[in-house]
């Protein structure tokens, strides 16, 4: 589902990136990452817009399992507290286990922005490193790349165009 969303539905999207570089319980990485999309909706988050699926090293030891990543946008009346809340639940369900930092993991959703609100209490919104990163960049300009960043000021597709973190990343061949 690829959806052109005019700039008030790209300024009040919630953005959430997905990623797993273990399949867990599932019989691929692209399994697990739908069913996760799939358990948004459970949570009270609509997905009105989603990118293709991207592929990277690991990181920061690339001799680790590859990473599949996405970005889907939503719709929802959950505050951004409570969006957190919500996919820490999902992640839970999908056997997400919280260890080191950076460690391989069945899934990670983050919340990378909430409409436009920058900072929300303890919150950071939107996601302090998103920008700096391809195989988050890469998915959103795809499906949104005129979103613009809430306190950067630019569009998705320049901040991918520069991001640097995740640089290998690219779309993922659907089989």
């Amino acid at each position: 589902m690829k959806e052109r969303l005019d700039q008030n539905g790209l300024d009040a999207a919630v953005v959430v990136a997905l990623g797993c570089n273990l399949p867990g319980a599932y019989t691929s990485r692209e399994a697990l990452l739908e069913a996760a999309v799939s358990a948004l909706g459970g949570e009270g988050m609509t997905v009105v817009a989603r990118s293709g699926w991207w592929t990277s090293a690991a990181w920061p030891d690339p001799t680790g399992p590859a990473y599949l990543n996405g970005v889907v946008l939503v719709e929802t009346n959950l505050s951004p507290a409570e969006a957190l809340a919500a996919l820490h639940r999902v992640e839970a369900g999908f056997g997400r286990a919280r260890s080191e930092r950076n460690a391989a993991r069945t899934l990670d959703l983050d919340l990378i922005a909430h409409g436009r609100t920058v900072t929300d209490g303890n919150l950071v919104l939107p996601h302090p490193r998103a920008h700096e990163r391809l195989f988050v960049m890469g998915p959103l300009a795809q499906v949104a790349g005129d979103w613009v960043h809430p306190v950067l000021g630019e569009r998705a597709s320049n901040l991918a165009a520069r991001a640097t973190v995740g640089a290998d990343a690219k779309p993922h061949p659907h089989p």
